[in-house]
């Protein structure tokens, strides 16, 4: 029988080793808050950084900023830049469209098979598209 109490420790030591990366104890609690419960969601720093707070973990700022970019560099979640200063982290690194929702700050994915894009422009001489990101902003009316 499974304890049902470490599922969620065990679901983000995997998801690390998987990446090669080594479960440190801050990678394991910033993991656990990720992806522990295996659902996708959207978060900048600084709201990781307030969660890791409210479950006792003491982890830095600057190490949930560490912790996050070293994430990104072996694929493990995908930077969402809205604004210049303002970054999401998602934990679903499949291509897909945005909501950005402006009145709350908030990001959310949009239906992929709903975006259609026609065409591209080239790219310049000796350079190709490596990706496309789409971030569909949305305010009240």
């Amino acid at each position: 029988m499974t304890n049902v109490s470490t599922q969620p420790q065990e679901h983000a030591a995997n998801w690390l080793s998987g990446a090669g990366l080594r479960p440190t104890k801050q990678r394991l609690a910033l993991a656990e808050l990720l992806v522990g419960d295996c659902k996708n969601r959207h978060v900048t720093a600084e709201s990781l950084f307030a969660a890791s707070k409210s479950q006792g973990e003491s982890v830095s700022l600057a190490t949930v900023y560490n912790t996050l970019r070293a994430f990104c560099d072996v694929g493990l979640v995908q930077e969402v830049t809205v604004d210049g200063s303002k970054s999401y982290f998602d934990t679903n690194i499949h291509d897909h469209p945005h909501f950005y929702w402006e009145d709350e700050g908030r990001l959310t994915d949009a239906v992929a098979e709903d975006l259609v894009i026609a065409a591209l422009p080239n790219a310049p001489e000796g350079m190709e598209i490596a990706k496309v990101d789409v971030v569909i902003r949305l305010r009240r009316v």
